[in-house]
């Protein structure tokens, strides 16, 4: 599951780069941008109306899409820039949601999934490891729109497409051997970490106090 995610992604950032760096691939840049997009909006359309509705939003969606596909595929740049600022906003609202009042934070969920129940003191380090992400993700999402506007567009699709998913892995790998070292119980196997932050899957038993 993992390596099939691994190339799914990249694949997705290749062919992106790709695009930027050639401008008679500007379709394929289109149909990255503003795909995922369209999907997510169909998708969305059949889980919350009828399906008559469902349908015809579709279908106008679809048309819409293929009527301005000529300025779309001359500019989507920005639209590519939204759904990429726009990812790691939500995402880190999401970290930064969970730390509100009594809600669970995001970081101690997952350990929660794979190791049980948090103590006190290693409830009180998933939780600041939640606003760690939270803060991270929020500067990623402003780092994306000031490369944007600031840089050439092969370098922030060099930024986008590869330089988000290494400081991602840095920080990831830092949280992991931290988090081995203060709290072994919670560190667990970084294959199943990962899977279970992707998927959700991969839980695995806890261990023996």
């Amino acid at each position: 599951m993992i390596a099939f995610l691994v190339a799914l992604i990249g694949a997705y950032a290749l062919i992106s780069h790709y695009a930027y760096s050639h401008p008679e691939a500007k379709g394929w840049g289109a149909a990255l941008s503003v795909g995922p997009i369209v999907l997510i909006g169909i998708v969305l359309a059949w889980r919350w109306t009828p399906r008559y509705v469902a349908g015809v939003l579709s279908a106008a969606l679809l048309a819409v899409t293929i009527w301005t596909w000529p300025i779309l595929e001359a500019h989507y740049q920005w639209s590519d820039l939204v759904q990429q600022a726009g990812a790691y906003a939500f995402v880190a609202l999401g970290f930064a949601r969970s730390l509100r009042g009594d809600e669970v934070p995001t970081c101690t969920q997952l350990a929660a999934q794979l190791h049980g129940p948090p103590s006190p003191a290693e409830a009180a380090y998933l939780r600041r490891a939640t606003g760690v992400w939270a803060v991270f993700y929020a500067l990623l999402s402003v780092a994306i729109i000031i490369v944007f506007f600031a840089a050439s567009a092969h370098t922030w699709s060099l930024f986008v497409n590869f330089g988000t998913f290494a400081l991602i892995a840095i920080l990831f790998f830092a949280d992991h051997s931290w988090r081995y070292r203060v709290l072994p119980r919670r560190a667990g196997g970084i294959r199943a970490t990962v899977l279970l932050a992707l998927t959700g899957a991969g839980r695995a038993k806890r261990p023996p106090e």
